[in-house]
Parts: structure tokens; sequence; C-alpha cells
């Protein structure tokens, strides 16, 4: 098999650490072959803190994934997370010279560049570029100008970007592994790109990624980025409530939110516990399995209210048509859908990655959801080679930063 068929998506988590091996199939569906995922150590709040633990993790992941798919890795593209993620929108525009009687390739790459020339935070750089609207003189919703006759090229973009030396520390991980670095991706773009579809996106969605230390989203609107960012909570976060909270170890708390937690309140029996029996260290006892939802179902409301706050301000729930799409590892929690659609007041999904074939577990499991899509993120770009988007042109620079071929 070519090797420009096979596309390996990479996630240093800080629950989990986790690597999928693709194939890009010719109707554009992506073929899972393995995946290694490992718990991570090293990492907090989706940042290495680490890079030794963290590395030994990625390269366990690794072994795993390439034994697995039977595929010997040698590129990847790499996810990005944590509440250094930042992101906005700006307009730039260029003035067509005359003689040229329409607009061009070199026109829609030099409005993309001009966009771009904003001032980041000085310890920050770019992670994305993504193109949300034209205007051709003054004319909003220009889907595509290319052709167009006009003298004035308009662009809104919005610009993903992160903390300089906390991006290049999970780089260093991936970079110690003797692979090559293809791509780097914001994680809730790449979940993006895994589970939500063209009708979604056109019909608007907001996409929450909750992970273990960060939740990532993503808002949609007529088929386009609008809103973006990251949010430092996570399911470690109901786990540490958990165990402060019933006084209870941190790894019995995360095990007794997996096996009898929900989010969900007033749906316990009166008096109803919850035995937990004695372990080394711990020597067992009894909890109130309403105490124990009201925990989680607290952390999960807020968390959801900080999202709320955050993407509703200047969109109305009519744009987002679609509704909210939740994957990561904590959205398999009993009730938290629910809780969702309280706090938002639209329909709610547990997403599916879209597109995708392969082993049941992985696509059945949303852990793999940023892997996934960091993959399909790369098969899209590897399609679109030549587009005059400036995403080539970020990463160019990026690898010049970090010093990277």
């Amino acid at each position: 098999m070519a090797r420009s068929e096979i596309l390996v998506g990479v996630e240093v988590g800080t629950s989990k650490v986790c690597a999928v091996v693709a194939e890009s199939m010719r109707n554009e569906d992506l073929r899972i072959l393995g995946a290694g995922l490992v718990p991570s150590k090293g990492v907090r709040k989706g940042e290495v803190v680490d890079l030794k633990l963290a590395t030994e993790c990625l390269h366990d992941a690794l072994s795993k994934a390439e034994m697995n798919s039977n595929i010997e890795i040698d590129d990847v593209a790499v996810a990005i997370t944590g509440s250094h993620i930042a992101s906005f929108t700006n307009r730039g525009g260029i003035t067509i010279p005359e003689g040229y009687m329409a607009i061009d390739e070199q026109a829609l790459r030099d409005v993309a560049i001009k966009a771009r020339e904003v001032s980041l935070p000085d310890d920050h750089t770019f992670l994305h570029s993504i193109i949300q609207h034209y205007y051709v003189d003054n004319q909003p919703g220009v889907l595509n100008p290319l052709g167009l006759i006009g003298r004035r090229l308009e662009a809104d973009v919005h610009i993903i970007h992160g903390a300089k030396a906390r991006v290049q520390n999970t780089l260093r991980c991936v970079d110690s592994q003797e692979v090559k670095i293809e791509e780097v991706v914001s994680g809730g773009l790449a979940s993006s790109h895994a589970v939500l579809n063209d009708n979604q996106r056109e019909m608007g969605a907001l996409l929450i990624d909750i992970g273990g230390g960060v939740s990532d989203y993503i808002v949609f609107t007529e088929g386009v980025v609008n809103k973006s960012g990251v949010l430092a909570v996570g399911g470690d976060h109901v786990n540490n409530d958990i165990s402060l909270g019933l006084r209870i170890p941190l790894t019995r708390a995360e095990k007794l939110k997996i096996e009898e937690g929900s989010a969900l309140i007033g749906q316990s029996l009166p008096g109803e516990k919850i035995t937990l029996k004695n372990d080394a260290g711990f020597s067992g006892k009894e909890i109130e399995r309403e105490m124990l939802n009201t925990i989680i179902h607290a952390r999960i409301e807020e968390m959801f209210t900080l999202i709320h706050k955050q993407v509703m301000a200047g969109i109305s729930v009519h744009e987002l048509r679609a509704g909210v799409f939740l994957t990561g590892g904590c959205s398999l929690l009993r009730g938290i859908r629910e809780v969702a659609e309280s706090v938002f007041d639209l329909p709610v999904h547990l997403a599916h990655d879209t597109g995708v074939s392969g082993p049941t577990p992985i696509l059945n499991n949303p852990v793999y959801s940023t892997a996934i899509g960091v993959a399909r993120f790369v098969q899209t770009r590897r399609a679109e080679e030549g587009d005059p988007s400036p995403i080539r042109t970020v990463w160019d620079q990026m690898k010049k930063l970090f010093g990277m071929k």
C-alpha cells in the first residue's frame, strides 16, 4: 500500500495517549487499520509536565498501533490542546490591481495572508487560519470569489493560536520517536473532522470534546467555524470532586464514577446505598447513591454552563439547528446528555465517527475521536493540496519556528 494512503493521528492527552493508523479510501472515507491506547503519565490538563514520562507513554502507544495495524509508522499528525489555546476572528482585505478581469487564486492567497496580519501575544504562535467568509466590493455571503469581478476583496479568518513553549513540549515528545510530524491540529478542530458531517456544519452545531483534563469546543454556523476554545475542566475534575466529597481514594473515585455514577439527580431510591469493598489501603465503606450523583451533576452542570457562556455570546440557538454533539471519554457518563440539554436548551447527541470504517471497539469508543479526527484532517488537507488557503503556510512557519523538517 502506498505511503500516501496511510494516515496516523496522535493525541497526547491527560488521561490517555492514543495513536490511530488509518487508510485513506478512494471514496474519501477512512478505514481504521489499528490503534494504540495507553494510560497517560506526565500530562496535566492536556499539557506535558514530565517529558520523560509522556515520551514513554507515546512510545508505547505508537508501538501498539504498529503491532495492531501491521504498519510501520513514519509520519504522524498531532493534536494540541490546553487552556493556552485561544482564538479570534479578523478581517483583512486587498485591492485588486487594475487590468485584472477577475479574482484569481493569487488574490485568494493574498487576502488570506492579509487577514492573518495580526499581533499575537509574544509567547504565542499560529495553529490555524481558517477562512470564514469572503466579501467582494462589500457584497457579503460570497462562498467562492474565484472568477468574480471586483476591485476590493475581503475575508474573515478564524485564527487559532497557542503558547509556543507549551505547543513545543508536546511536539518534542513526538519528535523523539524518530517519526516526521506532518501536521499539528487543535483538538476541537480535529474532533470535528471525526464526528460532524457537512450537513451538520451547515445547519449549525456545537461540538464539545470532554477529555480528562480539558474540554475542547468548536462552533460551526453556516458551514464554517464560528468560535472555538478550550475549557480547563474535564473528567478528572469530577473524579477529584468525588474523592474529596466522599473521602475515598482518587482511583476508587474514578472507578465509582464509571461503574455507578450518573450526572442526573433525583433518580435514586430514597436511602439507596452503594457498597465499596475493601481494597489495598482502603477499608471500604457505604455511600449514598444520590450523594454521588449530586457531586457529579454539580461539576458537569458547571462545565456546560461555562461553555454556554463562552459560546452563546453573539450566537442564537436558531443558528445551531443541528444541536450539540458530545464526544471524548467523559461523554460516556450516564445522564450527561440530559444535563447538557437542560443547560443549552438544544438537542444533544452523543457523537459517532462519520465516514469511518474499521474495528467496532474503536469506532464505538469516543476516546479515539480526536486521534481519528487528526487523521481525517490530514486526509482532507492532502485532498486539497494546491488550495490557496494559508493552512500550509501556517504549518510551514511553525516547523521553522520549532526547528523541524
